[in-house]
């Protein structure tokens, strides 16, 4: 019988609601039918895939070495949290306000950029970190699957999603997601500047002191 308390079963929902929202399909869908307006059925299913396959190989490769890649560059997972937390922001602006702080407004082709940066973009990369730290790879993995398979079911039928609830109900939902990635954000940097200065508070006081 499986041990839902072993298996993190809060853990999992948490991650899987968090990555849905950085992933931020409902955000993707109309840019994906921009992209591909005038392809066949067939040409618009087969740049779903490849967007999202895309994007999983590089989400499962920073859910697996992106702990190793903080160590040897020597940033400590309080700094990335806050930095983390600040990318989200920036993230949260776009979506809310319709920036360009971080996405690229390359259009070459559709499915490339739709996968990364659109999908697996600085937000993505920073939760899958982040939560690999605090809950361990496997159930970020999960968590990761289960977002990326929804994600892939809206944008292979794309046109009738848009067609089924509107091009403006996407739209505003998707800024009500932004709200939801700017308050990540912000206690992601609450939380590691907390944790940094517990961690080193107490040497900063004497660093101070010894300077006075």
């Amino acid at each position: 019988m499986l041990d839902l308390g072993a298996f993190q079963l809060d853990g999992l929902i948490y991650a899987t609601t968090l990555l849905f929202f950085i992933f931020d399909p409902f955000a993707s869908v109309p840019m994906f039918i921009a992209m591909t307006t005038g392809l066949d059925e067939k040409s618009l299913v087969s740049s779903a895939n490849r967007a999202v396959l895309v994007a999983a190989l590089l989400f499962i490769i920073f859910v697996l070495i992106g702990q190793p890649l903080l160590d040897l560059f020597g940033i400590t997972a309080e700094g990335f949290k806050v930095a983390g937390g600040l990318v989200l922001l920036l993230m949260a602006l776009e979506i809310i306000f319709g920036l360009n702080l971080i996405r690229s407004g390359d259009q070459n082709v559709a499915w490339v950029i739709i996968a990364t940066p659109i999908l697996s973009g600085p937000g993505v990369i920073t939760t899958a970190i982040i939560l690999t730290a605090q809950l361990g790879p496997i159930i970020v993995l999960i968590a990761g699957s289960v977002s990326l398979i929804i994600t892939w079911v809206l944008m292979r039928n794309a046109r009738y999603v848009v067609k089924l609830v509107g091009i403006q109900i996407i739209d505003v939902f998707s800024k009500v997601v932004g709200l939801f990635i700017a308050a990540v954000g912000i206690e992601y940097i609450f939380g590691g500047a907390t944790q940094w200065l517990a961690n080193h508070g107490a040497s900063l006081i004497v660093a101070i002191l010894t300077i006075l």
